[in-house]
């Protein structure tokens, strides 16, 4: 156990070393949220952003790693600019995710796992994990649903 938990907080590259291409992983399973959430209930800085349920009578969430879903709007150079039902976001350090830049055209669907780096103007995510999830439009249909019924149901 000591050593999975040593090994989430540790820093990985994909292969050895750590270096320019180190990704912090997150220390917890990411939260998913939409867009409009982070830039209206956000709160701290990059490590330690709380995500406010004020509004719902809640103690505020942990965002250490968030999980997001949307359509790519553009994208180059590592990043990508997405929108998602409730609005835009960034994403950076794609040139670091395995098979991250497959999903980089235009149009596609895709899930990305990172780490909140700013949520004003709009969010800015480092990348994780980036997933293309094109081949099925339910996710994209049902993404908005599956992320108002998490936020009902935690505690």
């Amino acid at each position: 156990m000591a050593a999975a938990a040593a090994g989430s907080d540790s820093f990985s590259s994909g292969g050895g070393g750590g270096g320019p291409a180190a990704v912090r992983l997150p220390r917890s399973p990411p939260l998913k949220v939409l867009a409009e959430q982070l830039r209206r209930d956000a709160q701290g800085g990059p490590g330690a952003w709380l995500l406010s349920r004020a509004a719902l009578g809640r103690g505020p969430l942990e965002l250490t790693a968030v999980w997001m879903q949307g359509t790519v709007v553009a994208a180059g150079g590592g990043q990508a600019r997405l929108r998602d039902p409730s609005g835009a976001f960034s994403v950076r350090g794609l040139e670091r995710v395995p098979r991250g830049r497959f999903c980089l055209a235009p149009g596609k669907y895709v899930m990305v796992m990172g780490m909140v780096q700013a949520c004003t103007p709009e969010p800015c995510l480092q990348a994780v994990k980036m997933t293309d999830l094109s081949d099925n439009p339910v996710h994209e249909s049902m993404w908005a649903l599956e992320v108002e019924d998490l936020h009902r149901n935690i505690p």
